[in-house]
């Protein structure tokens, strides 16, 4: 057996088991630990989301947590407004519910809009009093609603976020080291959320029509930024709107790319050396 083992090739390993792996796929990692406790206090949200005004927010983590949720490692925080799409991404280190608290606290002073309502899945990053009280506490009640079991299509828009906006600059790395942190958010904050609201422009769903067996969707014509929404929006403030267009007349889409994969390489770069001695001690 072990001479065998050791003269067999790749792909003759594949085509061995390929068909044990079509009978048992592989699922991706979930690391959505249940808040029981708060169940029965936040309500699952009844219909589809209001995307007509600004301020109707969804919220997921993803997990960096490689091919193993074991340890502890980085998770990034993904909070996207409905109307507009306009998205903000904060890392945490091991989600715990005071540091999604206090990411929240920032996020809701940092984007140009209030929040109105707010809907998460089931994790207990997001079902936890402390966050229950600090939005149904306030003298102007935030509406918190969740996503009912195993639907993660009740969040959509902020799972389609986790894959564009996380995924695709970060990828399936294991982040394990809260050095890293620091550096994320500074990405994050400044040339990718600048880069992604002002420059990236998205369609967006006006309507689903069902014809029999069919389901056809309408888009709007022309695709718009987030920042564009946000001024067409008569819901949101001049002032907030002057200060949107200064910030956009300062920004270079071509400059705030180069500052991004610059602060990438550093991002990987530490990661690597950090394994590394991770590795060696």
């Amino acid at each position: 057996m072990r001479a065998q083992l050791l003269t067999i090739s790749p792909a003759q390993i594949d085509r061995l088991l390929q068909p044990a792996r079509v009978r048992h796929p592989r699922k991706g990692l979930c690391t959505t630990q249940p808040g029981t406790l708060l169940r029965h206090q936040v309500p699952t949200r009844g219909g589809p989301p209001d995307t007509s005004v600004p301020g109707h927010v969804e919220a997921d983590t993803v997990a960096h947590c490689g091919d193993t949720t074991a340890g502890d490692y980085v998770n990034s925080l993904t909070f996207t407004e409905l109307y507009s799409g306009w998205t903000e991404i904060r890392a945490v280190w091991n989600k715990s519910a005071h540091a999604i608290l206090g990411e929240l606290k920032a996020l809701e002073t940092y984007v140009p809009f209030p929040m109105k309502t707010f809907h998460a899945d089931n994790g207990s990053e997001f079902l936890n009093w402390p966050l229950y009280e600090h939005l149904t506490g306030r003298r102007l009640k935030v509406p918190f609603t969740r996503s009912r079991a195993y639907r993660k299509n009740d969040n959509a828009h902020c799972e389609q976020k986790n894959w564009t906006h996380v995924r695709q600059l970060f990828g399936h790395e294991r982040f394990e080291h809260p050095e890293l942190v620091a550096l994320m958010n500074d990405l994050y904050a400044n040339e990718w959320s600048q880069l992604t609201n002002h420059f990236r422009p998205t369609f967006k769903l006006l309507r689903r029509d069902k014809h029999g067996s069919k389901t056809v969707r309408g888009y709007e014509p022309q695709p718009k930024t987030p920042y564009q929404r946000l001024l067409e929006s008569p819901e949101v403030l001049e002032a907030t709107k002057q200060q949107l267009r200064e910030q956009h007349a300062q920004l270079n889409p071509i400059q705030l790319k180069k500052q991004l994969e610059t602060k990438l390489r550093n991002v990987f770069t530490l990661l690597g050396n950090l394994d590394r001695e991770s590795t060696k001690a």
